[in-house]
C-alpha cells in the first residue's frame, strides 16, 4: 500500500509517519512538506510542495497512491487571513481536485473539534452536530469550509472513500516547541514552565477542552487508512475533558473563576500588543465547542487511547519547560534562532514560519 501524507513534518504527521512505520499494510509512504525535512524516516521518500500555490505540482506526487492523507494546515500568520486561508481552505481544494486527477481511491482529512457549532460542555455530541463552526475563529471557519468543499469533493467523486477525523487538542512532548511557537510566543521563558511556579488556572464552566495523545490521533489516521469499510466522520479524543480544576490539580495550583469576556479581553490585548500570536478567536472557540461522544471510532475502527488527555498535557507542559521538539522544520527548537530571535522578527503571529 502506497500512502501520500501532505503536512508530514508537524505534530500529527511526525506521529503518523511513525505509526506507518510499523503497520505492515503500508510498504511506502511518501512525506510531503513545504519545507524539506534533512532526516529520514522509515519507509517514507519526502517531497516539497506548497499547496496555497498551483496544483500542479501535486498531482504527479499523488498517482499512484492508495490513499492521500491531508494534514497540512496553517495556524499563523494569525494576523493575515489571506494567508492562512490560501493555505487552509483553497489548498485544501487543490489537494482533493489533484487527488481526484491522480486517480486516488482514499483520502483522509484532517478536520477538527472546530468544525462544530457550538454545543454542550456536559455531554458529548455525536458526528452528526452540525459542522457551521465557531463565527469569531478564523481557524474554525476555515475548518468548516473544508468540511463543505469535502462534501462537494464527495458529491462529485463518490467512488473515493473519505474519511474526516475531528480530534480534539493533539499535545506530545516533541511538539512542545511547534505548539509554543504558534500559541505562546517568544516572551515566555522556559524556566517559568514549571508545575510549581503556577500559582493559579482559569476556570469557567464553559471553558472545557478535550485532548488527546498525538501517538494515539496518529493510530485512529493509521486505522482508517488500512480500513476499506471507513467512512465519513470520526471524533477524536481521550478522557478526562480538560478545565479549570483538572488543569488546577494537575499543576498543584488553585483554579480561580474568571468571566468569559476576561478571558477574551486578556486574549485580545496581549495579541494586539504583539506579546503572544493567539487571536481571540481562539478563546471563544475554546468556549463554544461542544464535548465529543468518540464511541464511532472505538465501535467501527477499533480505536481505544493509550494515553489519557490528563497525561498528555503533563507531557507536552514538561516538554515547554525542557525546549523539546524534533528535527523537523515545525517542531525544530533550531528554527526559533538564539533567543528566539527568529520569532521576534516575525512580528509575534504577524508571519508564518
Amino acid at each position: 500500500m502506497r500512502v501520500v501524507v501532505i503536512g508530514a513534518t508537524g505534530n500529527v504527521g511526525t506521529a503518523l509517519l511513525r505509526a506507518l512505520a510499523a503497520e505492515d499494510a503500508v510498504d511506502e509512504v511518501v512525506g510531503v512538506a513545504r519545507r524539506r525535512p534533512a532526516g529520514a524516516a522509515p519507509k517514507t521518500t519526502w517531497a516539497q510542495a506548497d499547496i496555497s500555490r498551483d496544483d500542479d505540482d501535486l498531482e504527479p506526487l499523488l498517482r499512484g497512491a492508495d490513499c492521500v492523507v491531508h494534514l497540512a494546515w496553517l495556524i499563523q500568520p494569525g494576523r493575515d487571513e489571506t494567508v492562512t486561508y490560501a493555505t487552509n481552505v483553497k489548498g485544501s481544494a487543490r489537494v482533493f481536485a489533484a487527488a481526484a486527477r491522480a486517480g486516488v481511491r482514499s483520502v483522509v482529512y484532517a478536520s477538527s473539534i472546530g468544525t462544530y457549532a457550538p454545543g454542550p460542555k456536559d455531554r458529548g455530541v455525536d458526528e452528526s452536530w452540525p459542522a457551521t463552526g465557531i463565527a469569531t475563529s478564523f481557524y474554525a471557519r476555515h475548518k468548516a469550509a473544508v468540511e463543505r468543499e469535502l462534501d462537494s469533493f464527495e458529491a462529485a467523486n463518490p467512488d473515493v472513500r473519505v474519511v474526516r477525523l475531528r480530534p480534539g487538542l493533539i499535545f506530545q512532548r516533541a511538539a512542545a516547541t511547534g505548539i509554543r511557537r504558534l500559541f505562546v510566543g517568544p516572551f515566555l521563558p522556559s524556566a517559568l514552565v514549571r508545575r510549581d511556579l503556577v500559582p493559579v488556572v482559569p476556570r469557567h464552566p464553559r471553558l472545557r477542552a478535550q485532548a488527546v495523545h498525538a501517538d494515539d490521533v496518529a493510530d485512529a489516521y493509521r486505522r482508517a487508512i488500512v480500513s476499506p469499510g471507513a467512512r465519513g466522520a470520526f471524533n477524536v479524543a481521550a478522557e478526562p475533558p480538560l478545565d479549570g480544576d483538572v488543569a488546577a490539580k494537575l499543576l498543584g495550583a488553585r483554579a480561580v473563576d474568571v468571566p468569559a469576556r476576561v478571558l477574551r479581553a486578556g486574549a485580545a490585548l496581549s495579541f494586539g500588543l504583539r506579546l503572544q500570536p493567539s487571536e481571540p478567536g481562539w478563546v471563544d472557540m475554546g468556549l463554544a465547542v461542544p464535548l465529543m461522544d468518540c464511541s464511532r471510532a472505538h465501535r467501527e475502527l477499533g480505536w481505544t487511547p493509550r494515553h489519557g488527555a490528563d497525561e498528555a498535557f503533563l507531557e507536552l507542559f514538561d516538554g515547554l519547560r525542557e525546549g523539546a521538539g524534533h528535527p523537523t522544520p515545525p517542531l525544530d527548537p533550531r528554527t526559533s534562532g538564539p533567543l528566539r530571535v527568529r520569532e521576534l522578527l516575525t512580528g509575534v503571529g504577524r508571519t508564518s514560519k
